[in-house]
C-alpha cells in the first residue's frame, strides 16, 4: 500500500488565531502542491496553535485550552472534510475544570474524529514544565485505523521511550507519528562541549532514538517539530521520516517547511521477514520491565 503523506514544520505566529490562520493556509498549500494526487495524511507539530507555553509555569495559560467540541477543532474537521485528508491535530485539551491534557486528535477525511490520544509521558525540565499543565494520558497507547493507514500517534517526550513505540507497533500501527516541540535551551550550560557541538549532539540523539524505534519494530516513523525562537528556546526543526530499516527518507533543517513523502507499507512486511525481531522476543523473560530497576 503506497501512501502520500505530508507534514508541516511551522513557526508560531505568537497568537492563537494567527496560528490557526497560518496552519490553515499551510494545509491548503499542501493540497494545492500535489502534482498528481494530494496527500492522504497531513501532520502538524505538537501544540501548534499555541506558543510553547510550558516554557514557564503560569496559571493564565490554562485559559487558552480548548475542548474537543470547540470551534477551533470543528474548523479543522470541516477543513479535513473539504480537502479529503486525514489530519493529525495536536491540541491543548481542556477535559474538565482543573484537568488538562496534551492531546492529539485524528480526523478522518469525512471530518469525523476517529482517534483521540493523550500524551502518556509528561516531562518536567527547565523550559519544559509540562507536569504543571498536563495530566498524564489515560487512554493508553493508541492505533487508529484510517483511510491513510493504521496510525500510531505518540507525542514528543513519548518518543524517548522504546516501550511506547513497541506497544504501539504491536497493536498494529503502520507508522509511528510523533508531533513534537523540542529545541535548544539558551540557558543550558555547555561546559563540556561548545554550544554548536552540544546542539548537534542533541539533534543526533533525538533522531537516533526514533530511528532505532523504526529498526526495532520494522515500522515507518515520522517526527514533526516546530521551528523558531520562543523565549529562551530555539526550536530545532529537523522533522523527518524514516523507513522500517531506519533509513531517513527525508529530513528538514531549521526553516519553515512543507514536506511530502511517498511511503510503501509493503516495506514493513519485507523488513519484518528479513529481520524478525518481533518473532524472537522473549516475552516470558521481560518481567523486569515492570520495575523501576532490577533491585526494586
Amino acid at each position: 500500500m503506497t501512501t502520500k503523506i505530508s507534514y508541516i514544520q511551522g513557526k508560531s505566529q505568537n497568537d492563537f488565531n494567527k496560528n490557526l490562520k497560518y496552519y490553515t493556509e499551510k494545509i491548503r498549500d499542501v493540497c494545492r502542491r500535489g502534482e498528481v494526487t494530494s496527500p492522504l495524511l497531513v501532520v502538524l507539530p505538537e501544540l501548534f496553535l499555541w506558543d510553547y507555553f510550558p516554557i514557564t509555569e503560569d496559571k493564565k495559560n490554562f485559559e487558552s485550552a480548548i475542548s474537543i467540541d470547540s470551534d477551533a477543532v470543528k474548523h479543522f474537521q470541516l477543513l479535513a472534510k473539504e480537502l479529503k485528508i486525514v489530519l493529525v491535530l495536536p491540541i491543548f485539551e481542556k477535559r474538565a475544570e482543573g484537568i488538562y491534557h496534551n492531546s492529539c486528535l485524528i480526523i478522518e477525511k469525512n471530518g469525523e474524529i476517529v482517534g483521540h490520544y493523550r500524551k502518556m509521558h509528561i516531562p518536567d525540565d527547565p523550559g519544559f514544565y509540562e507536569k504543571y499543565y498536563f495530566t498524564p494520558g489515560d487512554k493508553g497507547f493508541l492505533v487508529t485505523d484510517t483511510s491513510a493507514g493504521k496510525l500510531g500517534v505518540l507525542i514528543c517526550w513519548d518518543q524517548w521511550f522504546p516501550e511506547a513505540a513497541r506497544i504501539t507497533a504491536l497493536k498494529g500501527a503502520d507508522i509511528l507519528i510523533y508531533p513534537t516541540a523540542i529545541g535548544w535551551d539558551d540557558n543550558e550550560p555547555s561546559k563540556d562541549l561548545p554550544r554548536q557541538a552540544l546542539n548537534k549532539e542533541q539533534v543526533e540523539a533525538w533522531t537516533t532514538i526514533m530511528r532505532s524505534h523504526a529498526i526495532a519494530n520494522g515500522i515507518y516513523v515520522m517526527a514533526v517539530n516546530r521551528v523558531g525562537k520562543e523565549g529562551h528556546l530555539n526550536f530545532w526543526g529537523h522533522s523527518f521520516v524514516a523507513n522500517p530499516y531506519g533509513a531517513i527518507i527525508h529530513q528538514d533543517k531549521t526553516e519553515e517547511k512543507i514536506t511530502e513523502v511517498e511511503i510503501d507499507f509493503n516495506k514493513t512486511k519485507e523488513c519484518r521477514q528479513t529481520w524478525p525481531f518481533l518473532r524472537d522476543r522473549r516475552i516470558d523473560s521481560y518481567e523486569t520491565l515492570l520495575k523501576y530497576s532490577d533491585n526494586s
